[in-house]
């Protein structure tokens, strides 16, 4: 099976989901060329190695499936909607007329706090459509019913990297207790809020000299995640006044690693709080910035997670409700072993079909004239999926000099992100 990826964490959720739903089969990852393709250190710290990983423009998987359509049974879209849209459009046109072809996937890499109808609607067409919850199941098919579009592709799993062993408090064996910020590349988007949220996982620290808390993040300064991060905590921690306690400190690596020393889990609307509560590891859900969607942290109301600092720092223990942990997908009770037993099903019986109908997107030329055309083109395809006239590909792997160009321009765009931009939208505000 093939799973294309335009991200560090979207590889992990499209590799994971394709060993989950087609174990043993041999596996073909293809990177999509853009801003936040991931570097090789970001693809070792997800732990999720394919057969064969390369990195492509949307042009050239496209060719790739429609030379290859028989070499793969599945291909798992793990992307951006609008990324994802425009594959869909595009694998329609390369697979026109033909019979067999790979049964195609795609979803969401966690929780589904905004853009519900835009994204889902970009992402309509596939095959199937995984919810990584029931609560997630039931929103997708509303709104798919609710335009009149097929909502029997919407089919209900769970977070393919759930797991690792329940949790036992260990504070006073061998560690001390230990609190983990799970940091967001983009929630809060400003440096006032980020640089409060840093403040007080420093004072909280200093509160409780016998714990160690540890700021968790996601990518290092010039790395792009899922979402751009224009204010990394790197440098917000360099210019907090009076630095890091001795026992706060900044850590990256595998999340379940992470979490396996982990007491109490924070953070403001970061996915980590599922598989922290898919442990029963202790989580508390931010509400110093309110409780508001555009943090995302609206999503768990209801949870029993909702905490501020001060109350951490007073001794706060979360107990999560068990209803609302269960409707996430999220119980720790046995049932994930058998979460993802009807999109086994699902894709079996799609191959076994003698034939597959045409993929067909709600989005088309006659019912969004005026927003489809700007999404494909996007990806450098027109309104029939095609490729536009010089749409960039390359069929050989590139030289050194195109590598090291390829890379200073990332390199340019990833600052312009992080330093230039910033300082633009401060004269703004002047």
């Amino acid at each position: 099976m093939a799973v294309l990826a335009d991200s560090d964490t979207r590889w992990k959720w499209g590799a994971l989901t394709a060993n989950r739903t087609v174990p043993d089969s041999r596996l073909s990852g293809f990177l999509l060329r853009g801003r936040a393709t991931p570097t090789a250190r970001q693809l070792r710290e997800v732990g999720v190695r394919a057969d064969d990983l390369r990195e492509v423009t949307a042009v050239e998987f496209l060719r790739e499936m429609e030379r290859e359509h028989d070499a793969y049974d599945v291909v798992v879209l793990a992307l951006v909607g609008g990324a994802v849209q425009a594959m869909l459009h595009g694998l329609a046109r390369v697979w026109q007329g033909r019979a067999k072809r790979p049964v195609v996937v795609t979803g969401y890499v966690g929780v589904v706090y905004e853009k519900l109808a835009d994204g889902l609607l970009l992402r309509h067409g596939a095959d199937l459509v995984l919810a990584n919850s029931r609560h997630d199941a039931e929103r997708f098919r509303a709104v798919y019913e609710g335009v009149g579009a097929d909502a029997s592709s919407v089919i209900e799993t769970a977070l393919p990297f759930l797991g690792g062993k329940p949790y036992e408090k260990q504070a006073g064996k061998d560690h001390p207790y230990t609190v983990v910020f799970a940091a967001q590349p983009s929630v809060p988007d400003t440096a006032a809020d980020r640089t409060y949220l840093l403040r007080r996982l420093a004072e909280h620290a200093r509160l409780h000299p016998d714990r160690e808390v540890l700021l968790k993040l996601r990518s290092k300064p010039g790395e792009h995640t899922t979402h751009i991060e224009e204010l990394p905590y790197q440098k917000l921690a360099q210019r907090l006044p009076g630095g890091l306690p001795a026992n706060c400190r900044l850590v990256y690596g595998h999340m379940g690693e992470v979490l396996d020393r982990t007491d109490l889990l924070v953070t403001v609307s970061s996915t980590a709080a599922l598989e922290a509560l898919h442990r029963r590891i202790p989580t508390v859900i931010l509400t110093d910035l309110g409780v508001r969607e555009a943090l995302g942290n609206h999503h768990f109301t209801g949870s029993g997670c909702l905490a501020s600092w001060d109350q951490l720092d007073a001794g706060h223990q979360p107990v999560p409700d068990e209803k609302w942990v269960a409707r996430q997908g999220v119980a720790a009770d046995g049932a994930y072993e058998t979460a993802f037993d009807a999109a086994r099903e699902r894709i079996a019986a799609l191959l076994d079909s003698a034939e597959l109908p045409p993929l067909m997107p709600y989005y088309t030329p006659v019912t969004a004239p005026g927003y489809l055309p700007r999404v494909l083109a996007r990806h450098h395809l027109g309104p029939d999926g095609a490729p536009l006239p010089g749409a960039p590909v390359s069929d050989k792997e590139p030289g050194p000099v195109r590598q090291i160009v390829r890379r200073a321009a990332r390199g340019a765009y990833r600052h312009g992100v992080q330093r230039v931009a910033p300082v633009i939208r401060r004269m703004g505000e002047l």
